[in-house]
């Protein structure tokens, strides 16, 4: 075991992370404001109740709710749909302001409400708490549509990185929960999500030699979020790990991204698989040529994916003939 897998050592450097990048991430979020400038950003907060305390999460709003104010107490007939995203940040980041040119994007070009969600994180709060924070927060924004001018019952997921874990996290409480009482979700987007923390980075392989995640930070991250190896195989946190054999029928259709040259590409593909096996998959899409966060610095093939992401979520939302997407859809 490396030094920085020791959680009490990993949990300080985790804090560590969480003060030294708080300014960094304020500034690249700040240039991160102008991108797509004709994608406004027209937003609100708002609060979200949960056992595990207050979320906030800022409300991006399509153009044409902004410009109706078809706001709290719009009807079902007016409201938009609703996306719930989940931010990246290894599960101890709160990096919530760098998804804004993604919720400004999927706003203007699906035309739903994106509720973008500051989650709890570790290591002040371990696993399970964020997935099942996360599962809170989606029933709450599926219950309180006709409250806040959002159609509930139209309603998908989505994160990027450690976002994509939680959202796939939720979609499979939500298989487990039933029709009864559970979230009806009509997407779950997973783009380059962490799907197997029991396997160790160090055993992991990318196409190449340095990528941009490093096992040392696998040790931090996941020895944070998850402090006893043994729970790192639970179906919450590595559902593409091949002990976890449920069967998945029955859970929420998804689109897989995955980059090229990621470390995390493998098991994203595995899991992409096991979801194509249960008839789940509408497609899998993987971004030649980029690693895991290229989002964040290559504007333009994030636009393509994002504009592959906005397809998905508006066909998932507004279901019709024709709106069957194929998979690896360029």
């Amino acid at each position: 075991m490396s030094f920085l897998a020791r959680p009490a050592m990993a949990s300080l450097a985790a804090r560590a992370m969480q003060r030294l990048t708080a300014l960094a991430d304020r500034r690249i979020a700040s240039s991160l404001f102008s991108r797509y400038p004709e994608y406004p950003r027209n937003i609100r907060e708002l609060t979200v109740p949960t056992s595990f305390g207050p979320a906030r999460a800022v409300v991006y709003l399509p153009a044409t709710t902004a410009d109706t104010d078809a706001a709290p107490g719009s009807t079902p007939d007016s409201a938009p749909p609703v996306h719930v995203n989940f931010h990246g940040g290894g599960y101890v980041l709160p990096p919530i302001e760098l998804d804004d040119p993604l919720c400004r994007f999927l706003a203007a070009e699906a035309g739903v409400a994106v509720v973008n969600v500051d989650y709890v994180v570790a290591p002040q709060h371990p696993f399970p708490a964020p997935p099942h924070q996360a599962y809170e927060i989606v029933r709450w924004v599926a219950g309180h549509g006709a409250e806040h001018g959002w159609d509930g019952d139209r309603l998908t997921v989505g994160g990027q990185s450690a976002g994509g874990g939680l959202a796939a996290a939720v979609a499979r409480q939500a298989l487990e929960a039933g029709a009864e009482g559970a979230p009806s979700i009509a997407l779950q987007v997973l783009h380059y999500p962490p799907l197997d923390l029991a396997t160790h980075a160090r055993d992991k392989r990318a196409a190449i030699a340095k990528p941009v995640l490093r096992p040392w930070m696998a040790d931090v991250f996941d020895s944070a979020y998850v402090p006893d190896p043994r729970r790192r195989t639970d179906r919450l946190v590595s559902p593409a790990h091949p002990s976890d054999t449920a069967d998945l029928t029955g859970i929420a259709p998804a689109f897989v991204v995955t980059a090229e040259y990621d470390l995390l590409r493998a098991e994203g593909v595995r899991y992409a698989e096991r979801l194509r096996r249960a008839g789940a998959l509408l497609d899998h899409y993987d971004v030649p040529g980029a690693d895991h966060g290229y989002d964040q610095k290559d504007a333009e093939t994030a636009r393509s994916v994002y504009a592959l992401i906005a397809a998905h979520v508006r066909r998932a939302t507004t279901p019709g003939p024709g709106n069957t997407p194929r998979e690896n859809q360029p």
